[in-house]
């Protein structure tokens, strides 16, 4: 049953991606959808009897790589942690093929983009499911290349063959930065299964390493190229830049790749190695304080853009930031809440964006869009209920995990430990709830409320999306409004036992209950300060104050408008800084210097010149005298003696005797 639940997608895109055109567009949507399906019923089962009958499943199935002491083999764990994964994974992408049945039914094209779903599907269920490190780093890259495969599933598009490959190139780094990694925890423990690592991390806690006359504790570093990894994926403030680009792409693959699996993937590692993590104070640090500023940054920018799916892409952006610096206060459960909770509305919002799009023309500047609450009610209430959890109302499912992340944060910004940076994180995620309340809402007065700023042609054609398209909404919505409540117990209740060992938390567990017992005030802060977001962004809407116009005079906030605007010039610095070098590196030293000049002087270039030279003083020796041809035999035959007796070490007397009975014989 549990292999069941990765072989499916795996033989749905397989027969989809072989067999497609025989099958038909229909018959291979259907036939995706039904594999995803039953591979989403199999998990729920999984999730009962490992979540609660605490009967974990630890699979063998052979043997993969063998070398000395190196054995790796092909292995599932199905814990608490992997099982939630396996639910969020396969529920949203089972929600996804029901949604792009119709959405892609004009595409000739649909078969192929149903197996690189499935495909994408698979890797991040072998991702998740994993027992040892390269077989998750297997399914790490294959996550990877499949949405370089889907980003750039419209490959006629030159912006989607860009995005596709700033999004490939760009998670190189994390990639080389985890496969690092993997290299010294196999230095460091002489495995890579995790029930064999975990175990003898508290024996290495005094353990040094040497590199460059430098003396490095092991765990720090082998923990900072993990969560380097896990920057690239996860989209986190430096290497976030492919995220918004990866727009591009149909818009169930946004949904995917933004509410399950890709930008997911970095948060879980970190996840599983808690037991790492725990062990290494300046890496929490780090993760505080890149994950704090990466929610405050993408919050910001969100503010500023116009496209509708590059609003939401920014969301994701700053709630990954949210995981990631809970996850730096070892609230591993309470950034897994959110995780999963997130990806209900932020589903929601891609395939309530994509309703939007398909109904006007592929439009996506919500400045020339407007009056769609008229033509399209349904999704305007599905993406209001949307807007409403990403913003943390009271009640909705974001409410019960961004609040509690932000409590969390309160009560370590009065920690003795935290002090030095745990105002920090808690004023930055602070701020960023009146952000993301802000641009959540001018998208929703800017798409459906305000005056039409379309043509006419478009605004005859608008219309509610087919049923097929509007059930995984509404699926989503109920998601969205109950699943919080209904998890929040045995996610991140007091005394709950679900996670069992699969999450290893080092420090006191008394933090829990101190957030649960926050003055009210602190309590209400978040509400008020998205409540707030939302006031501002109606006042100026509603009353037509153009935010531009209003800044224009105050020289400072104008240029700190323009600065967020342009998102920090971050993308300029990496291409005027990073880019340039390389390329500049790569043609003038590595191709006109090593490849066109050592390379090929040395190698066929100039050994095909040198011979020819050579062979034609060669001529001069052939003077068809006997007497020269012996005195080269001899020359050469001691010249052979003298190498070979030097390497069985003769003596050098021996030695000079050889050569004169050779020369005179």
């Amino acid at each position: 049953m549990y292999l069941l639940i990765l072989i499916l997608p795996l033989l749905g895109s397989i027969i989809v991606g072989f067999l497609g055109r025989f099958v038909g567009r229909y018959g291979s949507a259907i036939f995706s959808t039904i594999c995803v399906v039953f591979s989403l019923l199999l998990s729920l089962i999984s999730f009962y009897e490992v979540g609660f009958l605490k009967s974990v499943c630890y699979i063998k199935i052979a043997n993969w790589i063998t070398s000395g002491m190196f054995s790796i083999e092909w292995g599932f764990l199905f814990d608490s942690l992997t099982c939630s994964m396996l639910i969020i994974v396969t529920l949203v992408s089972s929600l996804v093929h029901l949604y792009s049945i119709k959405y892609m039914e004009m595409d000739p094209h649909c078969p192929r983009f149903m197996a690189y779903l499935q495909i994408f599907t698979f890797f991040m269920l072998v991702l998740v499911t994993s027992d040892n490190l390269l077989q998750m780093f297997l399914g790490w890259e294959g996550v990877g290349i499949s949405s370089y495969l889907l980003i750039n599933f419209w490959h006629t598009r030159y912006w989607a063959n860009q995005s596709a490959l700033k999004a490939l190139i760009v998670n190189r780094i994390g990639d080389f930065s985890l496969s690092i990694g993997i290299f010294l925890i196999y230095y460091t423990f002489k495995s890579l299964n995790y029930l064999v690592i975990f175990p003898m991390i508290p024996l290495f806690l005094n353990h040094f390493t040497s590199f460059l006359f430098l003396k490095l504790h092991t765990l720090s570093v082998i923990a900072i190229f993990l969560f380097l990894g896990a920057v690239g994926k996860s989209a986190q403030l430096g290497l976030h830049t492919w995220l918004p680009d990866a727009m591009e792409g149909p818009t169930p693959v946004s949904a995917l790749i933004h509410a399950a699996t890709m930008v997911t993937a970095g948060v879980f590692l970190m996840i599983r190695f808690s037991p790492l993590l725990e062990f290494t104070p300046l890496v929490l640090f780090l993760m505080v304080v890149f994950g704090s500023l990466t929610a405050f940054f993408a919050s910001m920018v969100g503010v500023f853009q116009n496209d509708l799916k590059k609003i939401i892409a920014y969301s994701t952006c700053s709630q990954l930031g949210y995981m990631i610096f809970c996850c730096g206060l070892s609230g591993y459960t309470v950034g897994m809440f959110h995780l999963s909770n997130h990806a209900f509305f932020k589903a929601l919002l891609f395939l309530c964006a994509g309703s939007v799009i398909h109904a006007v023309s592929d439009e996506q500047d919500i400045r020339k869009m407007g009056s769609l609450i008229t033509f399209l009610p349904v999704t305007y209430s599905l993406m209001l209920v949307g807007s409403l959890a990403l913003a943390g109302f009271p009640f909705l499912t974001g409410f019960y995990s961004k609040d509690f992340i932000l409590e969390l944060s309160q009560v370590f910004r009065y920690s003795n430990f935290f002090l030095s940076y745990g105002a920090f994180a808690c004023s930055l995620g602070n701020i960023s709830v009146f952000f993301t309340a802000f641009y959540s809402f001018r998208l929703i007065y800017l798409t459906f409320i305000n005056n039409y700023n379309g043509c006419r042609i478009i605004i005859e054609k608008i219309h509610e999306s087919e049923f097929l398209m509007i059930l995984p909404l509404v699926l989503l919505t109920i998601g969205s409004i109950f699943i919080g409540y209904l998890t929040k117990d045995f996610f991140v209740g007091i005394g709950s036992d679900f996670w069992n060992t699969s999450i290893f938390i080092l420090s006191n567990h008394l933090v829990f209950i101190e957030a649960e017992f926050l003055p009210t005030k602190i309590k209400w802060l978040p509400f008020f300060l998205s409540s707030f977001g939302v006031i501002a962004a109606s006042f100026i809407n509603i009353f037509n104050k153009n935010f531009f116009i209003f800044n224009k005079k105050n020289r400072l906030l104008s240029f700190f408008s323009f600065l967020v605007n342009k998102k920090w010039y971050i993308d300029i610095i990496h291409n005027r800084i990073f880019v340039i070098l390389f390329l500049n590196f790569g043609y003038l030293i590595s191709f006109k210097i090593l490849d066109r000049g050592f390379i090929e002087l040395l190698g066929p270039y100039g050994m095909s010149r040198a011979v020819n030279q050579y062979s034609k003083n060669l001529i001069k020796l052939q003077t068809g005298q006997i007497t020269h041809y012996l005195f080269f035999m001899i020359l050469g035959l001691c010249f052979f003696s003298l190498v070979s007796i030097t390497l069985v070490q003769m003596d050098l007397p021996l030695l000079m005797i050889f050569i004169l009975l050779v020369i005179f014989s």
